[in-house]
């Protein structure tokens, strides 16, 4: 898992080679759904985070069955889902079908992929050798070109080329520095803050907290959380504490900054412990994505402290079973 996570670079130019390969075609659209589950989905709100204010449209991620009631065909849809089963997808799938929208797929396989290709729908092709949360830099990069394609968004392979060598660059660092956050917060649940460009990070490390530790986490973003959680940590005593994670950017609302600075001191007292992370890199895709990996690493960091294989998620499989 920590070669996976360590490769994202790797991974990053090998999606740009894989989406050239697929030779998708620009449709300009009324805007972008961004439909899957897990790992496939959050691709889509981090791809729309790194965009930030340059993009031109609206682009939206489906986590369920169906598109919204509000759908036109004038939308593209693209479809998410490493395994290529993931029922829900497979409905939104066959949701803009009936609706008569444009439909890209990206998938290793399985059913969406047979469909895709029964309907002469373009697909990315993913490598099957990774676990669907570690395969987070493809979803990225697919939903960002897809964007591009949509004429919704500039085009960043050039910022993704620049963002696979800065990554490799910062590895190291990143590693030692996901060992101290884990350290510190060893032992707490931790509760992960963003804001603007950290608020889809903070997410998927709650996610990642939760599959690859298997411990609860959970997330929030400012400045929402000022409005209501703060009045949850007064009330936290003994082993029921939590740790704080606050992820900051350099380029943030100078008030927002003022408010992680501010509930980082409001909530010191009362959790078990609090720790203040701030991006590195210059362009919002290397903020990002060097916060996506950091983060990756902390929970894989967790879970050797925790004695556990990061590799399996026997619930989640359990849970499908049942569902059927």
């Amino acid at each position: 898992m920590i070669d996976d996570v360590l490769g994202i670079p790797d991974q990053l130019r090998d999606a740009l080679w894989r989406l050239e390969s697929a030779r998708l075609s620009a449709i300009p659209s009324a805007g972008l759904f961004v439909c899957g589950m897990g790992g496939s989905a959050i691709g889509g709100d981090l791809a729309a985070a790194a965009i930030g204010d340059r993009l031109t449209g609206p682009m939206v991620t489906v986590r369920g069955y169906a598109l919204p009631s509000w759908a036109t065909p004038e939308w593209t849809v693209l479809c998410s889902s490493y395994s290529g089963e993931t029922e829900e997808t497979l409905a939104c799938f066959d949701a803009a079908q009936t609706l008569g929208a444009n439909r890209l797929v990206a998938a290793t396989g399985g059913p969406l992929v047979e469909r895709a290709r029964e309907t002469e729908v373009p697909v990315v092709g993913l490598p099957g050798i990774f676990q669907p949360r570690t395969a987070v830099a493809y979803m990225v990069v697919i939903a960002a070109e897809v964007a591009y394609l949509a004429g919704i968004a500039p085009r960043l392979h050039t910022e993704i080329d620049a963002t696979a060598a800065f990554l490799a660059d910062q590895s190291e660092t990143m590693q030692q520095q996901a060992r101290e956050i884990a350290a510190l917060v060893a032992g707490a649940v931790p509760v992960i803050y963003g804001a603007d460009l950290t608020a889809p990070v903070a997410r998927r490390w709650k996610t990642q907290v939760n599959e690859n530790a298997k411990s609860p986490a959970f997330w929030g973003e400012l400045p929402e959380a000022d409005h209501n959680e703060l009045c949850g940590w007064a009330g936290a005593a003994g082993d029921e504490r939590a740790a704080a994670i606050f992820l900051e950017d350099r380029d943030q609302h100078p008030r927002v900054a003022r408010r992680f600075e501010l509930t980082a001191k409001a909530v010191k007292a009362d959790a078990a412990a609090v720790a203040r992370v701030e991006t590195a890199g210059e362009t919002r895709l290397e903020r990002m994505l060097w916060a996506v990996m950091l983060g990756d690493l902390v929970t894989l960091e967790l879970a050797r402290q925790r004695g556990v294989d990061p590799l399996p998620v026997e619930a989640i499989d359990r849970f499908k079973e049942e569902m059927g």
